[in-house]
């Protein structure tokens, strides 16, 4: 346990130590920020039944930002270590493989847990200076940030495969990009699809993240997409590692 915290701690000493994720957390914070007031600003418009949580959880810029975001967090885990050669003495020190590849991954869900801390402020703030409640009652918040979570911990582990894959963050970058794209676009099939069956509708719903978020936004927990996260992050980072393991033989 004390060489996996140190390899944890070395990790996240990794991540804040370096310019470009300040840059990432700075430009993100502004993302999210205009993201809010384009919601309430929508909301002041007129009379509406959606929840500011629901209109913040639910906009072009929160799932440009969190998509682009998840391949930036990830690109260097493995592939700057390859680059720069300091993966063999990390390979041949007495730590085991599994404990590095996890010991990045929780580094990078804990990162992208600080970046959205600062999101919280906003409807805090939102409440003192209207004295409404932002979500209506406390599902909404724990519905988003729990599905925020999910899918963060899951497209994250497709980032540490694309990482574990290449020497090159740029090539890691684009590869866990276009898986996330995909998977994403997958669940909005339904919406381009003019003649779609309840079965095909079922489906895409069944990956779609928009739906997921729409519904935890709203209170609504489903164990469904908590099954299909955790599994599916399970079996990506169970990939990582044997891809991970096999550089042995490459080195």
């Amino acid at each position: 346990m004390l060489t996996f915290l140190t390899l944890l701690n070395r990790e996240i000493r990794a991540f804040f130590l370096s310019p470009v994720a300040w840059v990432v957390l700075f430009f993100f914070l502004l993302l999210t920020g205009f993201n809010f007031y384009a919601g309430v600003a929508a909301l002041n418009r007129g009379p509406s039944e959606v929840t500011v949580v629901e209109a913040f959880f639910n906009t072009v810029f929160f799932w440009f930002g969190f998509i682009l975001v998840l391949p930036l967090i990830t690109m260097r885990l493995f592939s700057e270590e390859y680059k720069m050669g300091t993966i063999e003495p990390l390979m041949t020190a007495p730590v085991r493989d599994s404990q590095v590849v996890l010991a990045k991954y929780l580094a990078a869900v804990f990162f992208f847990i600080v970046l959205w801390l600062p999101s919280l402020l906003y409807f805090v703030i939102f409440q003192q200076i209207t004295r409404v409640e932002a979500g209506g009652a406390a599902g909404p918040y724990i519905g988003a940030y729990a599905m925020l979570l999910l899918m963060g911990m899951f497209y994250l582990a497709i980032g540490c495969l694309a990482s574990a894959m290449t020497r090159n963050q740029i090539i890691a970058a684009v590869m866990s990009f276009s898986i996330i794209a995909l998977l994403f676009f997958m669940g909005l099939l339904s919406f381009f699809i003019l003649s779609v069956t309840p079965a095909l509708r079922e489906l895409t719903a069944y990956f779609s993240a928009i739906e997921h978020m729409s519904e935890a936004s709203r209170g609504f927990f489903d164990t469904r997409p908590l099954v299909f996260y955790l599994s599916l992050t399970a079996f990506t980072l169970f990939l990582t590692f044997h891809v991970f393991q096999s550089r042995r033989w490459w080195s």
